[in-house]
C-alpha cells in the first residue's frame, strides 16, 4: 500500500451521548469503548509503521488542548485549527489544500468505533489504490438491520481488480420500510463518512462543483500561519466559507464516485443504544460501565453507566440508565436519539 495520509476530523459535541459527553470533553476523547479514547483509537488505526503518514487532525479551538493532550508525540502529525465551524466539505478542503497534489487522503471521523482493525486495514488498501486511479472513494459499510439514522451507498457495477464498485446513488437517510427493503436487496451499504481520495482529484472536483468553497477555503489556507505543528487559517476568510458536507458538495456530483465494501465491526457510536451494541454483554444482553457498583435483577439488554453511585435495577428490558455526578439520565432505547434535545445536554 503507498503511503497514505491520515485526515482526522475532530469535531462536534455528542449530545446524544449526554450526560458523560460535554461541551467541555466530548465524546471523541472518552475511553467508551475499551481503555483508548475514540480519538486515540482513530490514531491507533492508522500508524506509520503500517505505511501511514502522520496524521492531519481538523479541530475547533474549543477542542484543541484534547487533541494535542491526546495526539502525543507522532512524527509529521499536523493540526489545522478551523477558526470556525463550516461542515465537512470545508474541513477536508483545509487539508486538501496543506497537503502534496499526489498524497492519497484518508478522511476519518474521530469518534467512530472500529472492532475489526484487519478488516479496517484490508478496506483501506483498496481504497487507496482506487484513489490512485482517480477514483473518490467511500467505505460501505455492512448493513446489519434496517438503520434509518444513516445514509445509504447503492452498489453499482464492479471496479476490476480492487474490489471495488461504482458508487450507484447516494441515499439519504431512509424511513423505516426503505430500509428494510435496502436491507433485503443486499446491494446497500451504509455510509459511514469515511472517505480515501488524492488531493488533486478531491481539490478539481470541489473546484468544478462547489467552486465558491474552493476559493474561499484556498485563500484562508494560503493566508494562514504556522504554529509549530499547528496550522492557523485566516479566520475572516474562513468565516466566509459556505457551510456545506462533502457529500453534497462533491460525492453526490462526481462521476467518479467508488465504494469499497467494509465489513468492519462499525459503530459511529451516535447515542447510547449504539454504545451499547459496541460494548460487550452477558447472557441477558446487559452491559455495565463504569467504577460505580451495580446489581441487576430480572433485566434484559439494559446499559448501567455510573461514576460512582451505586445503582441497583429491578425487572427493566431495553433501558439506558447513566449516571454522572449530580446528573442522571434514564431512557427507554426507543427514546435515545431525543436524549440531546434534553435542557442538561443543551446547557452542557
Amino acid at each position: 500500500m503507498s503511503t497514505v495520509v491520515p485526515v482526522i476530523l475532530c469535531g462536534g459535541s455528542g449530545t446524544r451521548l449526554w450526560p458523560r459527553s460535554r461541551a467541555a470533553m466530548p465524546k471523541p476523547f472518552l475511553p467508551l469503548v475499551g481503555e483508548s479514547t475514540l480519538f486515540e483509537a482513530a490514531l491507533a488505526r492508522c500508524p506509520g509503521s503500517a505505511g501511514f503518514a502522520g496524521p492531519v487532525v481538523v479541530t475547533g479551538h474549543k477542542h484543541l488542548a484534547h487533541v494535542e493532550a491526546q495526539l502525543g508525540p507522532v512524527d509529521g502529525a499536523q493540526v489545522i485549527v478551523e477558526p470556525s465551524a463550516r461542515n465537512t466539505a470545508a474541513a477536508i478542503a483545509l487539508a486538501a489544500y496543506r497537503l502534496p497534489e499526489d498524497a492519497v487522503m484518508l478522511v476519518c471521523p474521530s469518534d467512530h468505533h472500529i472492532g475489526n482493525v484487519e478488516a479496517f486495514a484490508v478496506a483501506v488498501a483498496a481504497a487507496a489504490q482506487l484513489a490512485q486511479q482517480g477514483w473518490l472513494v467511500s467505505f460501505g459499510i455492512e448493513a446489519t438491520r434496517p438503520e434509518t439514522g444513516f445514509g445509504y451507498l447503492k452498489r453499482g457495477e464492479p471496479i476490476p481488480e480492487h474490489g471495488g464498485f461504482r458508487t450507484a446513488q447516494f441515499v439519504e437517510k431512509p424511513d423505516l420500510a426503505r430500509a428494510q427493503a435496502f436491507l433485503a436487496e443486499g446491494i446497500y451499504a451504509w455510509n459511514g463518512g469515511i472517505f480515501a481520495f488524492r488531493v488533486k482529484d478531491f481539490i478539481a472536483e470541489l473546484e468544478q462543483h462547489r467552486p465558491d468553497v474552493a476559493a474561499s477555503v484556498a485563500e484562508a489556507v494560503a493566508k494562514g500561519a504556522e504554529d509549530g505543528q499547528r496550522f492557523h487559517p485566516d479566520a475572516d476568510l474562513f468565516a466566509q466559507v459556505p457551510s456545506v458536507s462533502v457529500d453534497y458538495a462533491v460525492m453526490e456530483n462526481t462521476t467518479r464516485a467508488a465504494m469499497v465494501p467494509a465489513d468492519m465491526d462499525w459503530s459511529d457510536i451516535g447515542n447510547w443504544h449504539a454504545l451499547h451494541e459496541a460494548l460487550d454483554r452477558d447472557a441477558d444482553g446487559n452491559s455495565v460501565r463504569g467504577p460505580g457498583a451495580v446489581e441487576m435483577v430480572d433485566c434484559r439488554n439494559v446499559l448501567v453507566d455510573s461514576d460512582g453511585p451505586r445503582v441497583s435495577v429491578i425487572g427493566l428490558e431495553d433501558v439506558i440508565v447513566v449516571v454522572d455526578g449530580d446528573d442522571i439520565m434514564i431512557t427507554t432505547v426507543a427514546g435515545v436519539q431525543k436524549v440531546g434535545k434534553l435542557a442538561g445536554a443543551a446547557n452542557q
